[in-house]
């Protein structure tokens, strides 16, 4: 069972928890959110997003083993149990390359999941909602859980412990000009006082 699997369990079953969590590469941000899970004893998760780090090297430089390398050296540094540090992919799929046609950006998002996971990153957000070239900007619910689960099998295949994964399917992101009414299935009147 995943740390994230076992907060979810505990909050179910009425124990609050929670797990801290920062996307961010800058040495600064990490190092002090390292050094609160130090201090509390509490374990963090550390994330990316595939604009930041990628297997072309995203706008950080960094590969996703690259990354790792980089926060446990960090963490090694600050004297922090490696064993506190939880690493997460943020918002991971062919959006990076939604300039290209679908199948060449799903090409680098199959090889991005790859990456991430031989790395050693166990939570998994896998968001497909948006279009690549000759698609409509947001694309619907379908296609996008057609990708997602897509991108899930190639997490399964490569992940060194497929059962130490997590999930998290979609976007909490309006597209651009705001959420879909028609597929929102409730929507709220603005009032007056």
């Amino acid at each position: 069972m995943s740390l994230v699997t076992d907060i979810v369990r505990q909050n179910r079953a009425g124990t609050a928890n929670a797990l801290a969590s920062v996307c961010s590469a800058q040495t600064d941000v990490l190092s002090a959110a390292l050094l609160l899970a130090k201090q509390h004893r509490r374990p963090i998760l550390i994330e990316a997003t595939s604009n930041q780090v990628n297997q072309f090297g995203g706008y950080t430089g960094m590969t996703p083993a690259d990354f790792i390398a980089y926060v446990r050296d960090l963490a090694e540094k600050l004297e922090v149990d490696p064993a506190l540090v939880v690493f997460g992919g943020d918002h991971l799929g062919p959006q990076v390359w939604r300039a290209k046609d679908a199948e060449t950006a799903m090409g680098h998002a199959r090889d991005l999941m790859r990456a991430y996971v031989e790395a050693g990153f166990t939570k998994i957000h896998l968001d497909c909602s948006e279009g690549c070239a000759g698609e409509p900007a947001q694309v619907d619910d379908e296609l996008s859980a057609a990708r997602a689960a897509e991108l899930a099998e190639v997490c399964e295949a490569h992940a060194p412990d497929p059962a130490a994964l997590s999930y998290i399917i979609g976007t909490e992101v309006p597209p651009p000009g705001g959420a879909r009414v028609e597929e929102a299935g409730q929507t709220i009147a603005p009032t007056r006082p």
